[in-house]
């Protein structure tokens, strides 16, 4: 899925480095052609990964600004091309093979090793050079400004993918994801990230330290909204963004809440799905001492509706949902088309993610002063029912 489906999952990254500010634009594309994507389809290689433009994947040519340049973002494409021989298949070949290579040799009852091994990897070739490569495609939307990059991917393994390719395409730039402690550090104010820090469990200041150390972070977020659904739901925007701050909006959790918690024969997970009423099935795996994993969030303003997935250990979005973008189609150009449905789409995201960065700085400010206690004890007294 692409910037412009209409339900993307994505990962938020801070692009720490600064871009150059003079020859900017020969010094992106010269680092984008270093690692641009080749094609496969005339080799027998088995994978093949690199940089390609949105629009033309088939045909990158990164020395042409309007190719990858949107106003103050970078649009371009992370594609991985692999070849697949099924297991099945692969081993139907071998044995067929090895019956050739005995049939001329009587006197053995099998091949040996070397022959084997020389068997299978001649056959693997062959079968690689007769099969196409499956492509895969995940767009990037990079904002030069802010340094906040969207990959459009909630896959672990792809996430890595993009780190480990990004590093080595741009010197001295670092994508860092932006997992729940480093966003609620980025909102809060040089006094609320004090109060924050006071309470931060990890032995260092790790990715990877931070993020497990500190899941209590996006499970207690979820399981106050969860709450505060209930009340109304009722917030107003305090972040800057799309819309003026004080803006009214409404947020809720439905429809789908996955929980997990530890047991006797290791790692518990419920889930529950439907549209709720009062929660009873979330409630009673709560009591049990389970934590929200991950939950659909709604937004609403107005007749507009966002709806997304938000995974509480690294605040990753996924089958996230905005209002449908409605794009002139009469006599607009191919191109120009979809340049208009990438900026609608672009403000409708991160209008989504400004109303949701307002849920989470709400939920902060309550977190870390001195009301907490008696928000914990509404929690536990509505849990109770």
């Amino acid at each position: 899925m692409g910037v412009y489906s209409n339900t993307v999952s994505f990962a938020q990254y801070r692009i720490s480095g600064d871009l150059p500010r003079e020859e900017r634009f020969e010094w992106l594309s010269a680092a984008l052609s270093g690692r641009i994507f080749t094609s496969i389809e005339q080799s027998a290689e088995e994978q093949a990964e690199g940089w390609t433009c949105t629009d033309r994947p088939d045909d990158p040519d990164f020395n042409n600004a309007a190719a990858f340049w949107r106003d103050r973002y970078l649009f371009f494409t992370y594609r991985r091309d692999q070849r697949r021989i099924p297991a099945a298949l692969l081993k139907s070949h071998i044995g067929r093979a090895e019956g050739d290579y005995l049939a001329k040799r009587p006197e053995l009852k099998r091949p040996p090793k070397r022959e084997r091994e020389e068997i299978k990897e001649r056959v693997r070739l062959g079968l690689l050079t007769r099969s196409l490569p499956s492509p895969a495609t995940v767009d990037l939307a990079w904002q030069q400004d802010s340094g906040l990059l969207n990959l459009f991917s909630a896959s672990a393994k792809t996430m890595e993918r993009f780190e480990e390719l990004f590093v080595k395409s741009f010197e001295n730039l670092r994508p860092q994801l932006i997992y729940p402690y480093r966003r609620a550090l980025g909102l809060l104010d040089e006094a609320g990230q004090q109060q924050l820090a006071a309470l931060n469990q990890a032995g260092s200041d790790a990715a990877l330290d931070e993020i497990q150390s500190n899941r209590w972070l996006g499970e207690e977020f979820l399981l106050w909204l969860l709450q505060a659904g209930l009340e109304g739901g009722s917030f107003r925007v305090q972040v800057p963004g799309s819309y003026e701050q004080g803006t009214p909006f409404a947020a809720w959790i439905d429809d789908r809440i996955q929980l997990q918690g530890g047991g006797e024969g290791g790692p518990q997970k419920v889930a529950v799905s439907g549209s709720q009423d009062s929660y009873l099935e979330a409630r009673s795996a709560l009591k049990s001492g389970k934590a929200i994993s991950s939950a659909a969030i709604y937004l609403e303003k107005d007749e507009l509706q966002w709806r997304f997935v938000l995974n509480a250990e690294l605040f990753t979005f996924g089958a996230f949902k905005c209002p449908p973008v409605r794009v002139e189609r009469e006599g607009v150009e191919e191109l120009s088309e979809r340049e208009s449905a990438f900026y609608e789409r672009m403000y409708l995201l991160e209008a989504g993610l400004q109303m949701f960065d307002s849920l989470l700085l709400v939920f902060l400010k309550e977190r870390i002063g001195a009301g907490w206690a008696e928000r914990q004890q509404q929690i536990s007294a509505w849990l109770e029912g």
